[in-house]
């Protein structure tokens, strides 16, 4: 299977190059198409990172699985919220675009250019990851009281919404609601918090009858032309923690449908986590891919 791990599109704009996505500014035309009403090309390569560290090899395949379960998503979300998806059919994009094809098909889509609000929505349904330092820390989750005495990946009394600061590098920090709605006023973080948790509480459920645990998720939202739409890439193993319910046993990390092999290849180094990142071995490669390809199989019913 063909690695991109970065993509080349002389004579478009590209806009930003992040950990796993290219982004490129697309009017619909060749010429003068105003940069601030412009679409954007989202291209997600086969890059993987960790410890924010992108490694020196991709994942055979792990750009079309992230496009491919966001298209699932946007489809089965679309009576819950709007979304920036215009197209993601290589023939229906702008016409220059279509002679990088090659790059394009399967791991691309053409979306509405949003003011994206400058907050993570991050929706938890367990007590995992940074939610759990933070609440053995506190006993709470970004502010939010917690009954005593839960133990790692424990399902919560009910789903929470915990904001995250966008960082420019590095880690996304945990913010309060209120804090949150400081940065983006009150009504707009109620509207944020809302929405994020009917999304998450829809995904949830379809992911329970497909046998896996939708254990987190964060979401972004933007604004169109005075509509609020949902941005970026949604319920990824790259956004979401998904557990499978079979193996599910609370008191612990739980098997993950991510890029777990590589974490835990990468902590049997003595590696200082600072670029640059070591090479990983096919084998981690191989069953990082098969575990991202299955992730999506799992969820949607289909083979890629």
């Amino acid at each position: 299977m063909n690695v991109i791990t970065t993509t080349n599109l002389p004579g478009i704009e590209l806009m930003a190059r992040g950990k796993v996505r290219d982004v490129y500014a697309v009017g619909r035309s060749d010429a003068g198409a105003s940069l601030s009403n412009s679409e954007l090309l989202i291209v997600a390569t086969d890059r993987i990172s960790a410890f924010d560290c992108i490694l020196p090899q991709g994942i055979p395949g792990k750009g079309r699985v992230l496009t491919a379960m966001s298209l699932f998503w946007f489809d089965l979300l679309k009576d819950v919220v709007p979304n920036h998806l215009i197209s993601a059919n290589v023939d229906e994009y702008p016409e220059h675009l279509h002679q990088f094809r090659t790059q394009l098909e399967g791991r691309s889509m053409f979306v509405k250019r949003c003011r994206m609000e400058p907050v993570e929505c991050v929706a938890r349904g367990y007590v995992s990851g940074s939610g759990w330092k933070d609440y053995q820390r506190t006993g709470a989750i970004c502010g939010i009281p917690l009954p005593p005495g839960l133990v790692e990946s424990d399902r919560l009394p009910e789903p929470i919404f915990t904001p995250a600061s966008k960082a420019q590098s590095g880690h996304d920090e945990n913010i309060s609601f209120e804090e949150a709605a400081a940065t983006i006023g009150l009504q707009t973080a109620n509207t944020l918090r809302d929405l994020t948790l009917k999304i998450y509480s829809r995904a949830a459920e379809h992911a329970e009858s497909r046998g896996i645990i939708l254990a987190d998720t964060k979401f972004e939202f933007g604004w169109h032309k005075g509509e609020l739409l949902l941005g970026d890439e949604i319920l990824t193993p790259d956004s979401s923690r998904y557990w499978p319910r079979d193996t599910y046993h609370p008191g612990g990390p739980q098997p993950s449908f991510d890029k777990q092999f590589v974490r835990d290849y990468l902590e049997t180094l003595t590696w200082n986590k600072q670029p640059p990142a070591p090479d990983l071995p096919a084998e981690v490669i191989s069953r990082t891919a098969e575990k991202y390809h299955e992730a999506y199989r799992r969820i949607t019913g289909l083979e890629l």
